[in-house]
């Protein structure tokens, strides 16, 4: 919830000077701006529920949105016809949103100063752009045995310092020997239990590829416990939102060559996360998209966080993101969308 203090802290100081003037002490102190959590927690409802917005494409989902402190509302949306429901506690493949997760692990490594080499490889600029989404990284290897197979450890000249959106950047970054984190020699379990080991051991993940930028499987529960630390700053991470971020939109920037953001939307890229700041369609939020659905973020003010969680083998993290503005939006305003 947004902090009440300094605006209780006024009225008080404003109270006591009116009676030091012979004024009334009784005055009432101006009402909480913005809606109360009722109004807020119907909206979000009546818009993740909708039958005639972009929420209603992607059913069946689950969604919730919370502040620093814990879960304020959520609810699973189900599909006629499909007996899939998703909960809090679904545990599922969300691809690369576990970008920002590495993302975080990174800055704590750093002690929350990152190199510049860090900074290239975590706005995917570095080069090394030719890993496969799927088949390039298997369960069987460890980080550096993938970046070893087919064109992984190729780096492309004409792509150096410009964007490109690539798992390979992490992969390489993973891998890089002292002073780089040198993961290389880790598999699935050993890379899951390094990253808990920074990121908490409150936060339950496994990784189905050793893969930092898209094999991390784990529940929105606990994907929330990650962002309500990014929230509080328990991770350096979130005094770094939106830090060194770079633009993505090669239709609008020369320095972008790649993007999965289908709608031509002039969305930034930080540290492992997107920053949704085009000037005209966008509110600043921060985000992680994956492919197959789950969509986390953090508002541009660090107050609330949100999820919508689902798994689409066909795709849909763009569909999902659309829908958790929406929701996001309704929250902030407490007018259904």
């Amino acid at each position: 919830m947004l902090d009440r203090r300094p605006a209780i802290l006024a009225v008080l100081f404003a109270t006591v000077a009116l009676s030091a003037c012979g004024g009334s002490s009784d005055s009432p102190a101006p009402p909480p701006s913005g809606p109360d959590l009722a109004q807020r927690t119907a909206a979000a409802t009546a818009t993740a529920q909708s039958t005639s917005n972009l929420c209603n494409p992607i059913r069946p989902f689950y969604w919730e949105i919370g502040d620093g402190t814990q879960r304020q509302a959520s609810g699973s949306v189900n599909a006629a016809g499909n007996a899939t429901t998703y909960s809090a506690s679904t545990v599922m493949s969300i691809a690369s949103a576990s970008k920002w997760l590495y993302g975080a692990y990174v800055a704590e490594r750093r002690g929350g100063v990152l190199t510049t080499e860090d900074i290239q490889y975590l706005t995917f600029r570095s080069g090394y752009t030719g890993l496969v989404p799927i088949g390039d990284c298997q369960q069987t290897d460890t980080v550096a045995s993938c970046v070893a197979r087919n064109d992984n450890d190729v780096q492309t000249p004409a792509h150096v310092g410009k964007f490109y959106y690539n798992g390979g950047h992490m992969q390489k970054h993973a891998s890089l020997a002292a002073p780089g984190v040198d993961l290389g020699a880790m598999d699935n379990a050993a890379l899951a239990a390094e990253m808990r080991r920074l990121l908490g051991n409150d936060i339950a993940m496994t990784y189905t590829q050793p893969q930092p930028a898209g094999g991390v499987r784990t529940s929105a529960n606990d994907y929330a416990v990650f962002l309500r630390k990014l929230i509080n700053n328990q991770l350096r991470l979130g005094a770094l939102l939106g830090a060194n971020k770079v633009c993505t939109n090669p239709a609008t920037c020369s320095d972008a060559l790649s993007t999965p953001i289908t709608n031509g939307l002039d969305w930034h890229y930080s540290l492992g996360h997107w920053v949704e700041d085009d000037p005209t369609r966008s509110d600043g939020a921060f985000s992680s998209a994956g492919a197959f659905g789950f969509y986390p973020w953090v508002d541009a003010t660090k107050t609330w966080y949100g999820i919508v969680a689902r798994s689409d083998a066909l795709g849909g993290g763009n569909e999902s993101a659309d829908c958790g503005a929406l929701i996001r939006r309704a929250w902030v305003t407490g007018v259904a969308q």
